[in-house]
């Protein structure tokens, strides 16, 4: 009897809570460092990214309605669903250090589910005014975050660019890892088992040379984080926001395992807007 061989997964991608194939209908292999194959990934196309924008506007004013307590138990309950991911996760990563990477994956979460209804008291306030009125500025979500991971930490990378990013109330399209995907769309699974809505965050795979471009001309997308980025790819992300005014925030030379940098308020800064609200007070 011959040897029984493995079945190679593909992944596809998560968009609006499901996951679809490519409209492409093209895929590239996944390998791992002895060459082995792995999986097989989508490789989305600008139709793809186009969808998943269509998809996160949809999703992103209930998310951004809900409570700030709302949104911190739910991103809590997605660091419970990697939690019981962790084996796979690792897998997905692999090296020596996986099982680090995927301890501090799950941390970074819980970070920022700590902070969602901490900002606004933080960063916002109370302003002193002349007269009969009280006096409020209070952050509100951007809308939609074109989101461009590294390729490396694979896993880590990609939640410390989105965590900040859902946490104040936007919703995102991610562009995974080029050179290992697989963790990005393990943990989309988790995503959509855990209370998270549907749409919020939309995971691609793909090739950044093909997406790049479309991610920083889309007006639909209010604005960019991304992180790992050639210099090439960074100019092409702040030319093509001029089409639309996006905020285009660029992370350069971080180490993603330290927690000091990645995990201040500042990461949450450039995807809120603060708006004034004046009220007439009862004196």
């Amino acid at each position: 009897m011959s040897e029984r061989l493995p079945i190679i997964k593909t992944y596809k991608l998560a968009i609006g809570g499901k996951f679809p194939r490519t409209e492409s209908g093209r895929s590239t292999s996944v390998h791992d460092a002895a060459q082995n194959l792995v999986a097989h990934v989508c490789r989305a196309s600008r139709k793809d990214v186009r969808d998943a924008v269509d998809a996160a506007h949809k999703a992103q004013p209930g998310w951004g309605s809900a409570t700030a307590f709302l949104r911190s138990q739910v991103l809590y309950r997605l660091a419970e669903m990697m939690e019981g991911k962790r084996d796979e996760l690792a897998r997905a990563i692999g090296g020596e250090d996986a099982q680090r990477e995927v301890d501090a994956s799950i941390d970074r979460v819980v970070h920022y589910a700590g902070w969602c209804d901490k900002y606004a008291q933080v960063m916002g306030n109370a302003n002193p005014v002349a007269g009969p009125y009280h006096n409020f500025t209070v952050p509100f979500p951007v809308g939609v975050v074109g989101v461009i991971a590294p390729d490396s930490p694979s896993l880590l990378g990609f939640v410390s660019l989105v965590a900040p990013v859902i946490a104040m109330g936007n919703a995102c399209v991610v562009l995974a890892s080029e050179t290992n995907p697989v963790p990005a769309l393990v943990l989309a699974e988790a995503i959509a088992t855990s209370d998270l809505p549907g749409g919020i965050v939309n995971t691609l795979s793909g090739f950044r040379d093909e997406l790049v471009e479309h991610f920083s001309t889309h007006r639909e997308i209010d604005a960019i984080h991304a992180g790992g980025v050639s210099d090439e790819h960074r100019a092409m992300l702040r030319t093509g926001s001029a089409d639309n005014l996006k905020r285009v925030h660029v992370r350069g030379g971080v180490d993603f395992f330290d927690d000091e940098s990645c995990e201040s308020p500042a990461w949450l800064d450039p995807f809120v807007e603060f708006k004034t609200i004046w009220h007439p007070s009862a004196v």
